[in-house]
């Protein structure tokens, strides 16, 4: 039986929330209403609106478990985030970060573009030792300032031990940043005890939000080391004192706002929050895990198919890459796709992202229609 809340097309099979995900009805609901009253009223009630962007704060705060809503800033997206601790950060030439091999665009380009400062940046190999997590400390020494992470890997699924890598590089003084877009509204994250300083992700994936509208949380103490790139008028400490001479930056993570919210993106993805957040996210992680289980369970027990990435790792995640022994990549995924299964082309295989609420009905169909292929 369908979740109340995600009426899809009955032609379709949703596997692909590791790259877009669905909106709640909702969402939906929420964002016509918004709609609406923009076209009747306009800006009267902007002081609801106010609110409503309170309340995200306080949403995401709880999913992640930030010490306070004023650790979180509503930022356009992940890599912006990521941008800004690259060029906030003060460089020394011969310093070094260290990451992986693995990682979307987003937390490689920003670090890559430090090069003309002097600054290296390092990929571990994450199958290169016995453990991803010691993969990447063997690549650590004096001169590393900052460990940048994506907490789940979005090709493989390989999820990370946050909390033996932020033990690591707290003990060693290193800034540990966590690119978490694979995790946030799939599997529940604390950002207090994996120690990070800096975390970020869009909500347009797991969150089931919308693009354009993203969330960047970090510690007081690391956010002061961030030397500012954007301005206006939104990050000043006195925000609505339009005549503000001299003026100040925001104490809090809104200094990384410069202009105007998102108000349309903040109705939206409050809305999908308050799913995920009346569901529990240790609720949704439990039926997740149960989901890509059944699936690599399957994959792994079908002589015709290859799962990829980690099977018998402790730390799962919604991710579930496999291929075709005999059968092409692109045949397969055009396979599904023509049939109504909607999933990726990413990695060295094809990847399906089911979420709580994906039936067990649309996973026996989808591995019905991989029996096809001969």
């Amino acid at each position: 039986m369908k979740h109340p809340e995600f009426p899809l097309a009955d032609e379709l099979i949703y596997l692909n929330h590791a790259a877009v995900g669905v909106w709640p009805k909702r969402t939906c609901a929420a964002v016509k209403l918004f709609a609406e009253e923009n076209m009747q009223y306009g800006a009267f009630n902007y002081p609801s609106w106010l609110n409503k962007e309170t309340e995200l704060r306080r949403q995401l705060q709880s999913l992640i478990n930030a010490p306070s809503p004023d650790d979180v800033a509503l930022v356009k997206n992940t890599s912006e985030a990521l941008s800004f601790v690259a060029y906030g950060l003060t460089w020394r030439s011969g310093d070094n970060i260290v990451s992986s091999n693995e990682e979307f665009p987003s937390n490689r380009l920003p670090w890559e573009t430090l090069a003309d400062q002097g600054v290296e940046f390092r990929q571990a190999d994450l199958s290169a030792a016995g453990s991803p997590e010691e993969a990447l400390f063997a690549l650590v020494d004096r001169r590393t300032r900052l460990l940048t992470i994506s907490s789940i890997q979005f090709a493989s699924g390989l999820r990370l031990d946050l909390n033996k890598i932020g033990a690591f590089c707290r003990h060693r003084g290193i800034l540990f940043c966590v690119d978490a877009i694979q995790s946030l509204g799939a599997v529940q994250f604390d950002v207090q005890a994996c120690q990070a300083d800096f975390v970020m992700a869009d909500g347009h994936k797991w969150m089931l939000g919308p693009e354009g509208l993203g969330v960047f949380y970090s510690t007081p103490e690391a956010r002061a080391r961030l030397k500012l790139s954007q301005f206006g008028w939104h990050m000043m400490k006195d925000t609505h004192n339009y005549e503000n001479k001299p003026w100040e930056i925001h104490p809090t993570a809104r200094r990384f706002e410069c202009g105007s919210p998102n108000m349309l993106g903040i109705h939206a993805l409050s809305a999908s929050l308050s799913l995920l957040l009346e569901t529990g996210m240790a609720a949704v992680e439990s039926l997740l895990l149960e989901k890509t289980g059944y699936l690599m369970e399957s994959i792994l027990n079908d002589a015709q198919f290859i799962l990829l990435g980690p099977a018998n790792t402790q730390l799962k995640s919604g991710i579930v890459v496999f291929q075709h022994r005999t059968i092409g990549n692109s045949e397969v995924f055009r396979h599904l796709q023509q049939r109504g299964v909607v999933c990726a082309l990413r990695g060295a295989g094809i990847r399906l992202s089911p979420h709580f609420y994906t039936t067990r009905n649309d996973l026996e169909t989808t591995l019905a229609l991989l029996a096809e292929l001969k």
